[in-house]
């Protein structure tokens, strides 16, 4: 599992700095300055992320277990979601898909819960 989520990690870690580089130079000019913020909050939180997932690895070497894996797991499902929303929205102005990105957010939130969980669970 550790290896999933350490080549998830990397990878991740990979597109959020192209997303980063494509909506500094390449997007910057051609949409809004609010839909660039919003690209900007998908690539910050993309790579927050990417780094989330290889602590989540490093962790399952740890402390494997349910909780830990689970929490790799959301981190995956939350970048998708929120950070996939935001960059659709900013490169289409598909207003609707702001519905999608709390969801996203959720899955972020509870994959950081699971991993404390996970942890604590498993040092006690």
């Amino acid at each position: 599992m550790e290896r999933v989520f350490a080549a998830a990690g990397a990878l991740s870690a990979l597109i959020s700095v192209a997303a980063g580089a494509f909506g500094a130079h390449a997007l910057r000019q051609r949409i809004s300055p609010e839909l660039i913020a919003a690209f900007e909050t998908g690539a910050r939180y993309q790579m927050y992320h990417a780094l989330a997932l290889l602590a989540t690895a490093w962790a399952w070497t740890r402390w494997p277990g349910t909780a830990v894996g689970l929490a790799g797991w959301l981190f995956l499902a939350g970048t998708v979601l929120f950070s996939g929303s935001l960059y659709v929205l900013a490169l289409t102005d598909t207003r609707w898909l702001g519905a999608v990105t709390p969801l996203g957010g959720i899955a972020l939130l509870a994959g950081w819960c699971s991993l404390a969980w996970g942890v604590l669970k498993q040092a006690a």
